[in-house]
């Protein structure tokens, strides 16, 4: 169509009478193309969250011990799976009673997964296979191979060797959640013997980066202290940034996109037939692995730097701003708050709870992408915002949003108390922050899916401890539901609790390597479930499945 019928052509249309319903059609579809539509499944999932998240906080509703089962190895949950024996026992937390997904025979000492990445398909986009679109578990085995294995049956859907002899690798990370992936190897190390006979080692890390789904190598590079400095202590990669760690504390940050493409020597496909070095190999296969084909030969253009304590450091919020801990000991605890622009500190940034306690307090900006800060003490929960300084737009300050403050009012700590007759007795100590007989914060994570914060709140008198966890209003910090954990807490063990929408799972690891998982599911209220919601001693059964023994309550 020609341009002067096409302009005759919008004319007839805006002179045209609209149709019947047709100003609702096209009001329709604005707001389609803004992702708003009534039968969108995007709106209807937030639709059903919500209705859960009524469900959850409403006063009838409780959460009920379904079982628990015991371990002598470490146990892992991801997404409604619960992992045991080295990740080879997947339990089903999603049903009230225990479904074993599957249990592999007991593995060697050489096939020990080292550290695992949960991986889901992402949305919109077409895999070269039908596995891709389920979801799998990268693992990472103490031999160096890295597998991916399907997260319902564990069957093994890939397969890549990583490297030889030069290095162990042991973490993965993402870069880019579920897009970029990191394994990082540990520090080399030089044998004593080496190290005596004068020889030198100069290269501290190895980093294999990897995308993922369909799953291909980027490149692996060398952290070299000919290149980063003598004090590197630590590496990572988070959100296409480089951070360099330093053992007097300093942290440095480099561009790693712009790294690939500048020292990136040759790229490499994974199955692929390689000549590298003099080496004949396949990309990914035993013996050869992965050729390390970044070489960094010069120091690249520095992004930022900060000197913190213990290399603590943390970037949010908007405009950006970093968190940092001065570095010198006697300033532990305190939180410097600062601009990524111009390192100004933010008004009222430094923030300094004064806390006796034996447990540090912690800070670190809202999981949320409010660009608020959460700030955890013994026994406050302080939410904090950024908003701009009155009559001065280029500086910021940190202001209250809510407090969450412990329930301490039965705890009484006077210094100075008087006897019956009349003697007056001086204590010669104060109650610590976090002492056990108070209640005290232990845990804070935030439930995305629901938008609430979930806090884990402990009392210990004697050598029973009580915990609960609450639900409290991402907004404004209001409660709104408060569950009991029944099995004794002790503050002295590791503990980890999950709440993943109408579920709650405590992990815990006691002396010698015992470890306990506790499932608790969302129930309607009734009098058996009232019974089973208190801290009284309830009968328990146990039963045997596939040699794994579970307790009910």
């Amino acid at each position: 169509m020609c341009p002067q019928a096409a302009a005759a052509a919008g004319r007839r249309s805006r002179a045209a009478p609209r149709a019947p319903g047709a100003h609702h059609v096209c009001r329709l579809l604005t707001r389609r193309a803004y992702g708003f539509y009534a039968r969108d499944a995007g709106v209807a999932h937030r639709t059903n969250l919500a209705l859960l998240r009524q469900m959850i906080c409403q006063e009838s509703t409780k959460f009920k011990n379904v079982w628990t089962t015991h371990s002598a190895s470490p146990i892992a949950y991801e997404r409604g799976r619960i992992y045991l024996d080295n990740y080879q026992c997947c339990i089903s937390s999603i049903a009230q009673e225990p479904r074993i997904l599957y249990q592999k025979p007991k593995c060697s000492k050489s096939e020990k997964i080292e550290d695992a990445l949960l991986l889901e398909c992402p949305l919109g986009e077409m895999l070269p296979s039908p596995s891709d679109y389920k979801s799998s578990l990268i693992v990472l085995t103490i031999q160096n191979w890295l597998l991916r294995l399907s997260a319902d049956s564990g069957e093994v859907l890939e397969k890549i060797y990583l490297t030889g002899s030069c290095c162990k690798f042991r973490y993965l990370s993402w870069d880019i959640p579920q897009e970029v992936m990191v394994v990082k190897s540990a520090q080399n190390k030089l044998p004593a013997a080496a190290r005596q006979a004068g020889i030198q080692q100069s290269v501290l890390f190895y980093l294999a980066v990897f995308q993922v789904l369909p799953l291909s190598f980027i490149g692996m590079l060398e952290i070299n202290k000919k290149i980063f400095g003598n004090s590197v202590s630590d590496v990572a990669v988070s959100n296409g940034i480089l951070i360099v760690m330093h053992s007097m504390g300093l942290v440095r940050l480099y561009n790693f996109q712009a790294i690939l493409e500048q020292f990136m020597e040759q790229p490499f496909d994974l199955g692929r037939e390689f000549n590298w070095n003099g080496q004949v190999g396949v990309v990914g296969k035993y013996p050869f692995g992965l050729p390390c084909n970044i070489k960094i030969t010069d120091i690249p253009p520095l992004l930022f730097e900060a000197s913190s304590l213990e290399n603590a450091f943390q970037i949010g919020g908007y405009p950006w701003h970093y968190i940092i801990t001065p570095n010198k000991k006697k300033h532990k605890g305190v939180f410097h708050i600062c601009s990524l622009k111009d390192n100004t500190l933010a008004k009222n940034g430094i923030q300094d709870m004064k806390c006796c306690s034996l447990e540090p307090d912690w800070i670190y900006f809202h999981p949320d992408m409010s660009g608020r800060i959460i700030h955890v003490g013994p026994n406050l929960v302080k939410v904090l915002k950024l908003k701009e300084v009155k009559n001065n737009t280029d500086q910021m300050e940190i202001a209250e949003d809510f407090t969450i403050v412990a329930n301490r009012e039965n705890c009484v700590n006077n210094t100075v108390t008087v006897t019956a007759s009349g003697r007056v007795v001086k204590k010669r100590f104060n109650l610590l922050d976090d002492d056990p007989e108070q209640e005290t914060f232990k845990i804070v994570d935030y439930e995305d899916e629901l938008d609430l914060l979930s806090i884990v709140a402990v009392t210990q008198i004697g050598a029973d401890g009580r915990a609960h966890l609450d639900f409290h209003c991402n907004e404004r910090g209001i409660l709104l539901k408060s569950i009991p954990l029944l099995e004794s807490w002790d503050v002295t063990y590791s503990h980890e609790v999950y709440f993943d929408k109408d579920l709650v799972l405590h992990i815990e690891q006691k002396p010698n390597r015992r470890f306990s998982c506790y499932v608790y599911q969302m129930v309607c209220d009734t009098a058996e479930d009232d019974e089973c919601s208190s801290h009284e001693k309830t009968e328990k059964v146990c039963c045997k499945k596939e040699g794994r023994i579970f307790e009910y309550i």
